[in-house]
């Protein structure tokens, strides 16, 4: 299991809230079909290769709903599981179960998906110098929840938001007059937060070596561009400057990249492109 912050365990509370009140409303109408002390005992069971992800989200819907529900977890995010693996099993009340399965499921499913794309990203690179950055192209609301499963996947986290780092961009130069301008007022201003900067041409990267910032991101760089940069970067004596390949990053074309030099590939898909996981929960 990966460790989790405060700031991650009160966002699977929210998260989970807010998926039950959508989808319970005023009631289950279905479950209440069902004898009131009816026990259900289910398992959950992949259908396809996937990185595991969301056990925690899984968790928190049951115990919402009712806290005799019982999870066993045959395996941990972040295990890869084979098809037909039993990935836990649950026992409990049926009324709750049933009322639940839909949104654990939904939770579990979509986090797994996350952590299995990134996966698969990661491995294109392995033996590179580089790792996967994921992106703020996540699915609204639960940003925490896919850096979390980025994790789970291999990969490492970008920034969470506007307001944990800064990254400075086309816009923000032309308004601070020029690049230098631009990173020198996010250094006055900054509180030992990490600082980046975009730039588009290769004479920009010489005068952003020049600055104060912590990583570069070099937009839409072909791959010959992207090793005349790190040739750049590397022939300034003592330079801890990172250097971020981002824009049309696929898996036909990460290796490729990756294999210029740079330190970090940022792949919006991961986060945004997400096919779910295939899972089952099978009623004995």
């Amino acid at each position: 299991m990966h460790e989790i912050d405060r700031a991650l365990a009160n966002d699977i509370d929210r998260v989970v809230k807010q998926a039950l009140a959508e989808d319970l409303g005023s009631g289950d109408l279905t479950a209440a079909l069902v004898p009131e002390h009816g026990v259900a005992r289910a398992r959950v069971v992949a259908r396809e290769r996937a990185v595991l992800c969301g056990s925690l989200w899984f968790d928190e819907v049951f115990r919402q709903l009712d806290s005799r529900i019982t999870v066993r977890w045959h395996h941990t995010d972040g295990d890869a599981l084979a098809p037909g693996a039993t990935v836990c099993e649950v026992e409990g009340p049926a009324r709750p179960i049933l009322s639940g399965e839909r949104t654990a499921l939904n939770l579990l499913q979509l986090l797994s998906g996350t952590a299995t794309a990134t996966q698969t990203y990661a491995a294109a690179i392995a033996g590179t110098r580089a790792r996967i950055l994921d992106t703020r192209k996540t699915i609204p609301g639960l940003r925490l929840a896919q850096k979390y499963a980025v994790r789970c996947g291999g990969g490492s986290n970008h920034r969470l938001g506007l307001y944990d780092a800064i990254l400075i961009k086309e816009n923000h130069i032309a308004a601070a007059g020029t690049l230098a301008a631009a990173v020198e007022a996010a250094a006055a201003h900054a509180d030992s937060v990490m600082i980046e900067v975009e730039v588009e041409s290769l004479d920009q990267l010489a005068q952003a070596l020049a600055t104060r910032a912590d990583r570069i991101l070099l937009d839409n760089f072909g791959v010959e561009n992207l090793a005349s940069a790190v040739a750049m970067r590397n022939a300034v004596d003592g330079c801890l400057i990172e250097l971020e390949a981002s824009g049309g990053i696929t898996l036909a074309n990460i290796r490729e990249i990756a294999a210029t030099g740079v330190d970090v590939v940022s792949v919006g898909a991961i986060t945004k492109d997400v096919i779910a996981t295939d899972y089952s929960m099978r009623f004995d």
